[in-house]
C-alpha cells in the first residue's frame, strides 16, 4: 500500500508556520541587540517609586552579561547584584 500524500493545504500550513516562526525569531534578536552596550543603564524609577520585579530582574540578566564579558569586576557585580536582589519583593 502506498504512503499517501500531503494535501497542498497541509504544505501551505506548515509553511505559514515556518514564517511565523521565523518572523518572531527575527523580532526577538531585534529586540535584543539594542541591549548589547558595554554600560549599564539607568535605573529608570521617580523618587519614591519602586521598580517592578521584572525590571529589577532585567538589571540582574545584564548585569550578570556584563560580568561575563569581563566589563565588570567580580566585586562590583557582587555588590550590585545583592541590591538588586534585595530591591525584589516576593509575594
Amino acid at each position: 500500500m502506498a504512503a499517501q500524500r500531503t494535501s497542498f493545504e497541509k504544505l501551505q500550513r506548515d509553511r505559514a508556520k515556518k514564517a511565523k516562526a521565523a518572523a518572531k525569531r527575527e523580532k526577538r534578536l531585534d529586540k535584543s541587540t539594542p541591549e548589547e552596550s558595554d554600560e549599564l543603564t539607568p535605573l529608570e524609577a521617580e523618587p519614591g517609586e519602586e521598580l517592578t520585579a521584572a525590571q529589577l530582574l532585567a538589571r540582574v540578566e545584564e548585569i550578570h552579561r556584563l560580568f561575563e564579558a569581563k566589563k565588570l569586576s567580580f566585586e562590583d557585580f557582587e555588590e550590585q547584584k545583592a541590591d538588586l536582589m534585595a530591591r525584589i519583593s516576593v509575594d
